[in-house]
């Protein structure tokens, strides 16, 4: 066997670890999010709303490298659960402005146990989260406006609750 068909095999391709792993993170958040009531894309907008809010929708859906017709109907849900507010911009009415309400300010004092619990699910420490999340990085793509791999990592203190 020519050696570089060894490199063809499947279990060889980060591309379907990488693939196989974020179901597997997807699968691992939900039972620790359920409580929230959130699903793992939620989150993560809760996550964007906690760092900076108010946001435009176009600013999210950058932040989150989803489309704004794709984060539409989750901010729509996020609404209706009372954790968020929709309203058109006073001085441009075209842009959609996203912000916590106060149920969605006080979730977030919840939600900083779901790092710990994520760790403990996975057997991993924050150092070990970071690292891996660090060597993800060059995969990632764009993130608030930095290329693939130029994104300045955050510290590992924001793994903790």
């Amino acid at each position: 066997m020519d050696p570089r068909d060894e490199l063809l095999t499947l279990d060889n391709q980060l591309c379907f670890a990488i693939v196989t792993a974020a179901r597997n993170v997807v699968s691992i958040y939900r039972p620790v999010l359920e409580p929230l009531g959130l699903t793992h894309p939620q989150y993560l907008v809760m996550l964007a709303l906690w760092e900076q809010a108010p946001r435009s929708l176009g600013e999210l859906a950058d932040e989150l490298a989803m489309e704004p017709a794709t984060l539409s109907p989750l901010i729509k849900r996020l609404e209706t659960q009372g954790l968020v507010a929709r309203a058109r911009r006073q001085d441009d009415e075209r842009v959609l402005e996203i912000t916590l309400t106060g149920d969605g300010v006080r979730l977030r004092a919840r939600a900083r146990a779901v790092p710990e619990q994520i760790m403990a699910r996975v057997g991993m420490d924050v150092a070990q989260v970071a690292a891996l999340r660090d060597a993800l990085a060059p995969f990632a793509g764009r993130r608030s406006g930095h290329p693939a791999g130029s994104a300045p990592a955050a510290p590992a203190a924001d793994l903790s609750p």
